[in-house]
Protein backbone atom coordinates (compact mmCIF):
# COMPACT_ATOMS: atom_id res chain seq x y z
CA UNK A 1 0.00 0.00 0.00
CA UNK A 2 2.62 2.40 -1.34
CA UNK A 3 3.76 4.47 1.67
CA UNK A 4 0.72 3.59 4.13
CA UNK A 5 2.27 3.73 8.12
CA UNK A 6 -0.08 1.97 10.65
CA UNK A 7 2.19 1.63 13.36
CA UNK A 8 0.52 1.87 16.54
CA UNK A 9 -3.14 1.64 14.96
CA UNK A 10 -5.42 -1.14 15.81
CA UNK A 11 -8.21 -2.20 13.37
CA UNK A 12 -10.55 -4.42 14.07
CA UNK A 13 -11.60 -7.08 10.93
CA UNK A 14 -14.89 -8.68 11.56
CA UNK A 15 -14.54 -10.70 8.60
CA UNK A 16 -15.46 -14.49 8.51
CA UNK A 17 -12.77 -16.09 9.31
CA UNK A 18 -11.98 -17.85 6.28
CA UNK A 19 -11.96 -14.30 4.23
CA UNK A 20 -9.90 -12.24 6.90
CA UNK A 21 -6.49 -13.13 5.85
CA UNK A 22 -5.70 -10.77 3.05
CA UNK A 23 -6.32 -7.68 4.72
CA UNK A 24 -5.06 -8.97 8.06
CA UNK A 25 -2.11 -9.28 6.23
CA UNK A 26 -1.99 -5.99 4.27
CA UNK A 27 -2.90 -4.03 7.90
CA UNK A 28 0.45 -6.23 9.36
CA UNK A 29 2.40 -5.21 5.99
CA UNK A 30 1.57 -1.32 6.99
CA UNK A 31 3.03 -2.15 10.56
CA UNK A 32 -0.24 -1.81 12.41
CA UNK A 33 -2.28 -3.96 14.62
CA UNK A 34 -4.99 -6.42 12.90
CA UNK A 35 -7.78 -7.23 15.06
CA UNK A 36 -9.81 -10.29 14.26
CA UNK A 37 -12.81 -10.65 15.91
CA UNK A 38 -15.52 -12.93 12.52
CA UNK A 39 -18.87 -10.67 12.52
CA UNK A 40 -20.40 -13.41 10.65
CA UNK A 41 -19.76 -17.04 10.04
CA UNK A 42 -20.44 -19.21 7.06
CA UNK A 43 -21.83 -22.77 6.61
CA UNK A 44 -23.45 -24.24 3.75
CA UNK A 45 -27.14 -24.60 3.46
CA UNK A 46 -29.12 -26.37 5.60
CA UNK A 47 -30.61 -28.08 2.35
CA UNK A 48 -28.22 -28.05 -0.71
CA UNK A 49 -29.75 -30.93 -2.43
CA UNK A 50 -32.06 -28.34 -3.63
CA UNK A 51 -29.19 -25.71 -4.75
CA UNK A 52 -27.82 -28.54 -6.79
CA UNK A 53 -30.32 -29.76 -8.59
CA UNK A 54 -31.27 -26.18 -10.10
CA UNK A 55 -27.17 -25.64 -10.90
CA UNK A 56 -27.33 -29.00 -13.22
CA UNK A 57 -29.93 -27.34 -15.24
CA UNK A 58 -29.32 -25.37 -18.67
CA UNK A 59 -29.26 -21.14 -17.69
CA UNK A 60 -28.98 -18.65 -19.70
CA UNK A 61 -27.23 -16.08 -17.19
CA UNK A 62 -26.12 -17.68 -13.72
CA UNK A 63 -25.31 -14.71 -11.44
CA UNK A 64 -23.10 -15.07 -8.08
CA UNK A 65 -23.76 -11.98 -5.52
CA UNK A 66 -20.40 -13.05 -3.86
CA UNK A 67 -17.64 -15.11 -3.03
CA UNK A 68 -19.22 -17.08 -0.64
CA UNK A 69 -21.39 -18.26 -3.48
CA UNK A 70 -18.15 -19.28 -6.01
CA UNK A 71 -16.98 -21.16 -2.73
CA UNK A 72 -20.21 -23.19 -2.06
CA UNK A 73 -21.74 -23.45 -5.33
CA UNK A 74 -18.73 -25.10 -6.78
CA UNK A 75 -18.16 -27.21 -3.76
CA UNK A 76 -21.46 -28.60 -4.98
CA UNK A 77 -21.11 -28.95 -8.50
CA UNK A 78 -17.33 -28.87 -10.62
CA UNK A 79 -17.08 -26.49 -12.85
CA UNK A 80 -17.57 -29.01 -15.68
CA UNK A 81 -21.00 -29.78 -15.44
CA UNK A 82 -22.28 -26.47 -15.49
CA UNK A 83 -24.09 -25.41 -18.60
CA UNK A 84 -24.85 -22.14 -19.58
CA UNK A 85 -25.12 -18.68 -21.84
CA UNK A 86 -23.43 -16.47 -19.66
CA UNK A 87 -22.18 -15.50 -16.33
CA UNK A 88 -22.43 -12.55 -14.17
CA UNK A 89 -20.80 -11.00 -10.72
CA UNK A 90 -21.73 -8.62 -8.55
CA UNK A 91 -17.98 -7.84 -7.57
CA UNK A 92 -14.59 -7.51 -8.43
CA UNK A 93 -13.59 -10.38 -5.91
CA UNK A 94 -16.51 -12.72 -7.09
CA UNK A 95 -15.50 -12.16 -11.03
CA UNK A 96 -11.80 -12.85 -9.88
CA UNK A 97 -12.72 -16.34 -8.09
CA UNK A 98 -14.88 -17.32 -10.96
CA UNK A 99 -11.99 -16.83 -13.43
CA UNK A 100 -9.81 -18.78 -11.41
CA UNK A 101 -11.97 -21.76 -11.02
CA UNK A 102 -11.94 -21.43 -14.95
CA UNK A 103 -15.40 -19.36 -15.76
CA UNK A 104 -15.61 -16.32 -18.65
CA UNK A 105 -17.53 -14.04 -16.29
CA UNK A 106 -19.58 -12.07 -18.84
CA UNK A 107 -21.23 -9.53 -16.80
CA UNK A 108 -19.56 -7.57 -13.98
CA UNK A 109 -19.82 -3.98 -12.55
CA UNK A 110 -17.19 -1.26 -13.62
CA UNK A 111 -17.87 0.68 -10.53
CA UNK A 112 -20.65 0.14 -7.96
CA UNK A 113 -19.87 -3.24 -7.05
CA UNK A 114 -23.55 -4.19 -5.72
CA UNK A 115 -26.65 -5.63 -7.50
CA UNK A 116 -27.92 -1.88 -9.06
CA UNK A 117 -24.26 -1.81 -10.69
CA UNK A 118 -25.29 -5.07 -12.05
CA UNK A 119 -28.37 -4.29 -12.61
CA UNK A 120 -27.44 -0.96 -14.75
CA UNK A 121 -25.38 -3.22 -17.45
CA UNK A 122 -27.39 -2.71 -20.94
CA UNK A 123 -27.08 -6.25 -21.11
CA UNK A 124 -29.55 -7.22 -18.39
CA UNK A 125 -31.69 -4.25 -19.40
CA UNK A 126 -34.45 -6.46 -21.84
CA UNK A 127 -34.38 -10.68 -20.36
CA UNK A 128 -38.21 -11.84 -21.85
CA UNK A 129 -37.97 -15.65 -21.24
CA UNK A 130 -34.73 -15.57 -20.22
CA UNK A 131 -33.78 -18.19 -17.68
CA UNK A 132 -31.44 -16.77 -15.23
CA UNK A 133 -30.12 -18.44 -12.06
CA UNK A 134 -29.38 -16.54 -8.54
CA UNK A 135 -26.21 -18.29 -6.39
CA UNK A 136 -26.71 -16.59 -3.56
CA UNK A 137 -26.96 -17.61 0.34
CA UNK A 138 -30.25 -18.07 2.57
CA UNK A 139 -32.72 -15.53 2.40
CA UNK A 140 -30.35 -13.10 -0.09
CA UNK A 141 -31.55 -9.58 -0.80
CA UNK A 142 -34.43 -9.51 -2.99
CA UNK A 143 -33.55 -6.35 -5.56
CA UNK A 144 -31.50 -8.74 -7.98
CA UNK A 145 -33.92 -10.95 -8.76
CA UNK A 146 -37.44 -8.73 -8.31
CA UNK A 147 -35.36 -6.54 -10.60
CA UNK A 148 -34.51 -9.25 -13.16
CA UNK A 149 -38.18 -10.73 -13.19
CA UNK A 150 -39.30 -7.06 -13.41
CA UNK A 151 -37.68 -7.29 -16.84
CA UNK A 152 -39.30 -10.40 -18.41
CA UNK A 153 -36.66 -12.86 -17.07
CA UNK A 154 -37.58 -16.43 -15.29
CA UNK A 155 -35.63 -16.22 -11.95
CA UNK A 156 -34.65 -18.79 -9.89
CA UNK A 157 -32.59 -18.79 -6.84
CA UNK A 158 -29.74 -21.93 -5.67
CA UNK A 159 -29.32 -20.82 -2.23
CA UNK A 160 -25.50 -22.68 -1.12
CA UNK A 161 -24.57 -20.87 1.88
CA UNK A 162 -26.31 -19.36 5.49
CA UNK A 163 -25.12 -16.81 7.97
CA UNK A 164 -24.53 -17.29 11.34
CA UNK A 165 -24.05 -14.76 14.11
CA UNK A 166 -20.99 -16.11 16.09
CA UNK A 167 -21.02 -16.77 19.85
CA UNK A 168 -17.58 -15.35 20.43
CA UNK A 169 -17.48 -13.66 24.25
CA UNK A 170 -15.79 -10.27 23.70
CA UNK A 171 -15.00 -8.96 27.54
CA UNK A 172 -11.93 -9.52 27.29
CA UNK A 173 -11.74 -7.04 24.29
CA UNK A 174 -13.72 -4.57 25.94
CA UNK A 175 -11.58 -4.34 28.64
CA UNK A 176 -8.47 -3.01 26.91
CA UNK A 177 -10.61 -1.88 24.02
CA UNK A 178 -9.60 2.21 24.23
CA UNK A 179 -6.38 1.87 24.22
CA UNK A 180 -5.69 -1.23 21.27
CA UNK A 181 -8.72 -0.45 18.96
CA UNK A 182 -8.34 2.29 16.47
CA UNK A 183 -10.60 1.93 13.74
CA UNK A 184 -13.37 -1.17 12.78
CA UNK A 185 -14.31 -2.42 9.36
CA UNK A 186 -17.03 -4.14 8.35
CA UNK A 187 -18.60 -5.36 4.99
CA UNK A 188 -22.14 -6.34 5.10
CA UNK A 189 -25.22 -4.99 7.15
CA UNK A 190 -25.68 -8.21 8.86
CA UNK A 191 -21.73 -7.93 10.58
CA UNK A 192 -22.75 -4.56 11.62
CA UNK A 193 -25.85 -5.91 13.82
CA UNK A 194 -24.50 -8.99 15.09
CA UNK A 195 -21.32 -6.69 16.50
CA UNK A 196 -23.85 -4.59 18.21
CA UNK A 197 -25.42 -7.86 19.49
CA UNK A 198 -22.14 -9.45 20.28
CA UNK A 199 -21.10 -6.15 22.34
CA UNK A 200 -24.58 -6.10 24.42
CA UNK A 201 -25.77 -2.98 25.77
CA UNK A 202 -22.66 -1.86 27.74
CA UNK A 203 -20.02 -2.70 24.80
CA UNK A 204 -21.98 -0.95 22.06
CA UNK A 205 -21.58 2.47 23.03
CA UNK A 206 -17.89 1.44 22.91
CA UNK A 207 -18.22 0.32 19.48
CA UNK A 208 -20.62 3.09 18.14
CA UNK A 209 -17.61 5.51 19.46
CA UNK A 210 -15.12 4.16 16.96
CA UNK A 211 -14.39 4.74 13.71
CA UNK A 212 -16.06 2.37 11.47
CA UNK A 213 -15.31 1.69 7.56
CA UNK A 214 -18.14 -0.07 5.34
CA UNK A 215 -18.50 -0.36 2.05
CA UNK A 216 -21.62 0.70 0.54
CA UNK A 217 -24.29 3.86 0.67
CA UNK A 218 -26.98 0.87 2.65
CA UNK A 219 -24.17 0.33 4.94
CA UNK A 220 -23.89 3.90 5.79
CA UNK A 221 -27.39 4.21 6.92
CA UNK A 222 -27.52 1.22 8.53
CA UNK A 223 -24.84 2.25 10.81
CA UNK A 224 -26.35 5.98 11.41
CA UNK A 225 -29.05 4.14 12.62
CA UNK A 226 -26.96 2.01 15.10
CA UNK A 227 -25.82 4.77 16.76
CA UNK A 228 -22.47 4.75 15.01
CA UNK A 229 -21.10 8.61 14.94
CA UNK A 230 -17.94 8.62 12.65
CA UNK A 231 -18.34 6.70 9.12
CA UNK A 232 -16.03 6.37 6.28
CA UNK A 233 -17.18 4.78 2.80
CA UNK A 234 -14.64 2.63 0.98
CA UNK A 235 -14.92 2.56 -2.61
CA UNK A 236 -15.42 -1.29 -2.52
CA UNK A 237 -15.74 -4.35 -0.88
CA UNK A 238 -11.83 -5.34 -1.68
CA UNK A 239 -8.82 -5.25 0.84
CA UNK A 240 -7.55 -3.33 -1.34
CA UNK A 241 -10.78 -0.86 -1.65
CA UNK A 242 -10.50 -0.96 2.60
CA UNK A 243 -6.90 -0.55 2.66
CA UNK A 244 -7.47 2.77 0.99
CA UNK A 245 -9.86 3.88 3.07
CA UNK A 246 -8.11 2.95 6.59
CA UNK A 247 -4.42 4.69 5.22
CA UNK A 248 -6.46 7.58 4.06
CA UNK A 249 -8.22 7.89 7.60
CA UNK A 250 -5.27 6.91 9.37
CA UNK A 251 -2.94 9.35 7.59
CA UNK A 252 -5.65 12.32 8.53
CA UNK A 253 -6.23 11.34 12.43
CA UNK A 254 -3.64 8.93 14.06
CA UNK A 255 -0.08 9.92 15.41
Amino acid sequence: MGECNLKGCGILVTRAAHQSKGLVGMIRDCHGCAIELPGIEIWPAQNSDDAKELMQQSWDWVIFVSPNAVHFALKLLPISEWRYQGIGAVGATTGRLLREAGFRVDLIPSQGYDSEGLLSLPELSQLRDQQILIIRGEGGRALLGDTLEARGGKVRYAEVYRRVKPETPVDTLLDRWSEEIHLVTATSKEVLNNLVGMFGISGSELLTQTPLVVISERMVQEAERLGFREILRAKGADDRSLMTAICSWTEKNFE
